[in-house]
């Protein structure tokens, strides 16, 4: 039996409507917001992200294992990879890891506008990230 069910992801940033509109961007869907600290993205298929105004907030540091690691990160769906890395880049992620071993590992890493890691992953993978 379930103790909880999911509502959200909530990311924190210095920026909340520009990485609510970056992420909207990639996913579609519609931002609403809720106040000046918080915006929330209402993504096709019924998911919602938020974006939480941390003024403070400093990216995580990609892949460390010590105590800068990652935190969490986003895996995203995608048909065609060489499309959506050009997608995404030119939104303004930045590239953290693109070797996909000619495609067979599956996915690439990226960071978004406020440092946030993220996966573009081939929709027909086997193997999670």
């Amino acid at each position: 039996m379930a103790i909880a069910t999911y509502g959200l992801v909530a990311l924190d940033c210095q920026d909340p409507p520009a990485l609510a509109e970056f992420y909207a961007s990639v996913l579609g869907g519609e931002v609403k917001r809720y106040d000046d600290d918080w915006y929330d993205l209402y993504a096709p298929g019924g998911h919602r992200i938020s974006f939480q105004r941390a003024p403070d907030h400093r990216p995580p540091d990609w892949p460390s294992a010590d105590g800068g690691s990652q935190q969490l990160h986003l895996d995203f769906d995608v048909r065609d990879m060489d499309t959506a890395q050009a997608q995404v880049l030119a939104l303004g992620a930045t590239p953290l890891d693109l070797d996909d071993r000619g495609g067979s590992r599956g996915f690439r890493v990226y960071a978004d506008p406020a440092g946030h890691p993220f996966c573009l992953c081939q929709e027909d993978r086997e193997q999670k990230d």
